[in-house]
């Protein structure tokens, strides 16, 4: 029997993982560099409470503040306290005894016999103004019925037409024209102009064209229905100012426009016998002789 040779053990070199350096043995970092992986520390700043507080008064002040100016000022004369007389549920202007109003579709159907109720009162309704159409092809539903029934109730009476800028002036005379049959006895037709579309000088420009067609038919001058901010604004010009005016200006105590008018418009919140709806009021300036002599074949 043979022998084996002898079992050599043979030791494997062992993994030695490198010591970390000592403190002492690292290089020394500059001056103004950052650490790697630390976040950099900010001291974030924070708006004080009261900031907020202070905040919050400004913004309600400033919208009470519109809020009043847009929304309760402009109608702030319906609270003032009436030194005058007040009738038709507001206070009625002093020195003017000729009274009128205008309607439309708006005021629904209305009881003509209970109307001329108001004619037993301290002021009489004599004249009302209906309105017949609306740009160059709206008729007013209520207009023909309520035309027909103001003359035979014996109230003064007159149409107006209300402009659209963006239709053609011609058309709307036309349409005009053939919607409104004015007699003798009528008031001249009205223009109410509320809207001035883009351009200045067009809108004066196709206003004369309708007035001018409109007074070639009726041979009558027309009358002119608008505030006193948008006559001022934009009719300051002389060639309108021929035009009898019907100024509208709510709840004040005289009209603040200063040039010559006919007719003022005083309030949009009336309240008369026979119609269910708040009605405008209107008066005359001058006496009911003068304003016989303002209308057609007079």
């Amino acid at each position: 029997m043979s022998k084996q040779p002898p079992i050599s053990v043979v030791n494997k070199p062992r993994k030695t993982t490198p010591r970390k350096s000592s403190p002492s043995s690292r290089k020394p970092r500059k001056k103004g560099t950052a650490t790697r992986g630390k976040k950099k520390i900010t001291k974030k700043w924070e708006v004080p409470s009261w900031f907020y507080y202070v905040l919050m008064g400004v913004v309600t002040v400033v919208f009470l503040s519109a809020f009043f100016y847009f929304f309760i000022r402009p109608y702030s004369y319906r609270w003032k306290p009436c030194y005058g007389f007040k009738a038709y549920g507001v206070c009625m202007p002093s020195g003017y005894p000729i009274h009128g109003i205008d309607i439309s579709h708006y005021q629904g159907t209305i009881d003509w016999n209970m109307l001329t109720q108001t004619r037993q009162g301290q002021f009489p309704i004599h004249f009302i103004f209906m309105k017949a159409s609306e740009g160059g092809d709206f008729g007013d539903r209520a207009f023909q019925a309520n035309f027909d029934s103001a003359k035979n109730y014996g109230f003064i009476r007159g149409a107006y037409h209300f402009y659209n800028p963006k239709t053609d002036p011609l058309r709307q005379a036309d349409f005009f024209i053939n919607s409104v049959k004015l007699d003798s006895g009528d008031l001249p037709p009205v223009l109410d102009i509320e809207k001035r579309g883009k351009d200045d000088r067009a809108l004066r420009r196709d206003l004369k064209l309708w007035l001018d067609k409109i007074e070639q038919h009726y041979k009558v001058k027309p009358i002119l229905y608008t505030s006193y901010k948008f006559k001022t604004r934009y009719l300051n010009d002389s060639v309108f100012n021929s035009y009898p005016y019907w100024i509208a200006h709510y709840y004040v105590d005289s009209v603040a426009y200063r040039g010559e008018w006919k007719f003022w418009q005083h309030t949009d919140v009336g309240t008369l016998p026979g119609i269910n709806e708040k009605v405008d009021l209107n008066i005359f300036n001058g006496s009911l002789e003068e304003l016989h002599s303002m209308t057609i074949g007079k």
